[in-house]
C-alpha cells in the first residue's frame, strides 16, 4: 500500500487520533533506509519516474489542505510525517519541519506535529535539531540484538550498528517516544520472536539507558508483505509494558 500524494488523510490513527499524513517520499516507489518485513508499504523498490516532493510542493499542498479543513470546521489532532519510507531521508527535511510548524501555528495551533522515524538519520545534526522541534518525535527500536534487527528491519546500510542508534536516541535527553513492534513467525527459514526473555531483557536495558518520555508497544495490525508473520497476543504486550513501567517510564500498549 503506497501513499499516492504528499498530503493524505486525515485518517483515524491508533496512536495519534485524527491524523493528517505527510509523505516526503515518491508516490510511485518505496524508499527507506530499512526494509522491514512487516511494512504495510511492502519492500523497497525504485521507479525511474519517481521524484521527491519539494519544499514548495509540501507548503502549497499542506496550506491548501489546512485552509479547507478549517473552513469545514474539521478536527485535527496531528500532522504526521510517515508515508512511503523514511521521512528524515529527505534532503530538505529540516526546512520542511520549519514550514510545517509555521503553517500549524497559523491554522491549527493546538495540533501536534509527529514524525514516525526509524532513527537511521540521527547522524545528521539538522535532522536531530528538527526532531527536537516537533511535539512527537517517535523513533523505532524493535530489537537491540544485531541479528534480529537485520532479520526484521533489514537495514540498507551494510555498516548499520544498533549500538550507535541507541546512543543517538539517548542524545535527545528524553525528548522522544520509542515505538517498538513485537512479532513472531518465520522468514527465509529463520525463526522470528522478539518477545523472548533474551530479546526483552536486552531491549529493556536499552530503554532504561535511553530514558524516553514514552514507550509505545504494539504488534501487527495491517497485513504484512510476509504471510508467515504472526501478531503477538495483547497479554504478552502488556507484560512487556509492565516491565517498562517498573523502570519509571510511561508506556502505552497500542491495540
Amino acid at each position: 500500500m503506497l501513499f499516492e500524494s504528499v498530503i493524505f488523510g486525515p485518517i483515524k490513527s491508533r496512536r495519534l487520533g485524527i491524523s493528517l499524513g505527510v509523505n516526503l517520499l515518491p508516490a510511485t516507489a518505496k524508499v527507506c533506509s530499512f526494509n522491514c518485513i512487516y511494512c504495510e508499504c511492502g519492500f523497497n523498490f525504485t521507479d525511474p519516474k519517481a521524484h521527491l516532493p519539494s519544499l514548495k510542493e509540501l507548503e502549497t499542498q499542506l496550506e491548501q489542505t489546512l485552509e479547507r479543513m478549517v473552513a469545514d470546521n474539521k478536527k485535527l489532532d496531528s500532522i504526521t510525517f510517515a508515508g512511503n519510507g523514511e521521512p528524515t531521508m529527505h534532503p530538505q527535511f529540516a526546512a520542511i519541519i520549519d514550514a510545517t510548524i509555521r503553517l500549524r501555528n497559523r491554522y491549527y495551533p493546538q495540533t501536534k506535529i509527529s514524525v514516525l522515524s526509524n532513527a537511521t538519520m540521527l547522524h545528521r545534526p539538522a535532522v536531530v535539531a528538527a526532531l527536537n522541534k516537533v511535539d512527537n518525535n517517535i523513533l523505532k527500536l524493535d530489537s537491540v540484538i544485531d541479528a534480529t534487527v537485520k532479520l526484521i528491519n533489514q537495514p540498507v546500510n551494510p555498516k548499520f550498528d544498533i549500538t550507535k542508534i541507541i546512543e543517538q536516541q539517548r542524545q535527545f535527553n528524553g525528548n522522544l517516544i520509542v515505538q517498538s513492534l513485537f512479532l513472531k513467525g518465520t522468514y527465509r527459514g529463520q525463526t522470528i520472536d522478539n518477545t523472548t526473555e533474551k530479546e526483552v531483557s536486552a531491549w529493556l536495558n536499552a530503554i532504561d539507558y535511553i530514558r524516553p518520555k514514552l514507550v509505545e508497544i504494539y504488534s501487527l495490525d495491517r497485513i504484512p508483505p510476509i504471510s508467515t508473520l504472526q501478531k503477538v497476543d495483547s497479554a504478552v504486550l502488556q507484560q512487556i509494558a509492565d516491565r517498562v513501567e517498573k523502570l519509571g517510564i510511561s508506556t502505552s500498549v497500542i491495540q
